[in-house]
């Protein structure tokens, strides 16, 4: 077949087009879907109270923890670089259906009533821990033990409404006295108000007591208990609309599994892995 000038001009000008579209094509399927899911191209934003060793706290300028390690192993498998945005743990939920950040890691229990603002991936299992000043006289180590005495909790935490159902339920059913409870905005404001014997006994995740009672000095104890003090799941939280980070977050905590990064970390932090189905 012979064509005439034009014609080639124009098949030409077709098939340059078909293979610059076919390049784009590809090169848009080639992006890292961090490019195509996060607020910021290239970068996993994660909010997080940074006060909470061994989950996340501060290391000189370095965020250090459980949640700052997983949120980077996370990050490298979507093709992005981990950012932490530090923010009171009671507004966590509130900040990411703000679109201040991607996920919220940060040693957040799953529960019924977060769960129906935002999705969440179970990723560790832990239970909560009793402290008490080592100079105390009461030693409480199960939550029924905390009836008559006056308890401090960070704001936030799924233990406040426990533990009034427990002093309502138990307590006073039970003509003991009833557990005062008394809220504050970080953990470390609860301990400090342990340590000026303003609060009797302070309830933490387990591996937060322990981490907060190494630094305390030796003014403060945890408390060993016969049983595990409601064990909980921690979730890695999206926005409910943000399917595509779900599905990208959930096969790159997979591949986490399989290359057996994630199980050094449960060991490295004394976690466990969730049951089966705890969302």
């Amino acid at each position: 077949m012979i064509f005439k000038p034009d014609t080639k001009r124009f098949l030409i000008a077709v098939a340059t087009a078909a293979l610059a579209g076919a390049c784009a094509m590809s090169s848009a399927f080639s992006q890292t879907p961090a490019n195509a899911v996060t607020l910021t191209p290239g970068q996993f934003k994660v909010g997080m109270e940074i006060t909470y060793p061994p989950f996340e706290s501060y290391d000189g300028d370095k965020v250090v923890g459980s949640d700052p390690d997983f949120s980077r192993a996370l990050a490298k498998q979507i093709g992005a670089s981990a950012s932490f945005v530090d923010t009171r743990f009671s507004g966590l939920i509130l900040g990411l259906n703000a679109r201040h950040y991607d996920a919220v890691i940060s040693g957040m229990y799953v529960t019924p009533e977060r769960v129906a603002q935002a999705q969440a991936i179970p990723y560790a299992q832990t239970s909560a821990a009793i402290m008490v000043a080592a100079s105390s006289t009461v030693k409480p180590k199960t939550p029924e033990e905390l009836c008559g005495l006056h308890v401090g909790l960070e704001q936030g935490t799924t233990w406040v409404a426990q533990l009034q159902a427990l002093s309502k339920d138990y307590c006073k059913a039970n003509g003991k006295g009833e557990i005062t409870v008394s809220e504050y905005p970080s953990a470390p404001e609860v301990l400090q108000a342990l340590l000026s014997n303003n609060v009797q006994a302070q309830m933490e995740i387990a591996g937060a007591a322990h981490a907060l009672a190494a630094k305390s000095s030796g003014r403060v104890v945890v408390v060993q208990s016969p049983h595990l003090i409601y064990p909980q799941t921690l979730g890695i939280y999206v926005r409910k609309d943000d399917t595509a980070l779900y599905d990208t977050l959930t096969k790159a905590f997979d591949a986490l599994k399989k290359n057996g990064e994630y199980e050094a970390m449960l060991k490295k932090y004394n976690l466990s892995m969730p049951p089966a189905k705890s969302s």
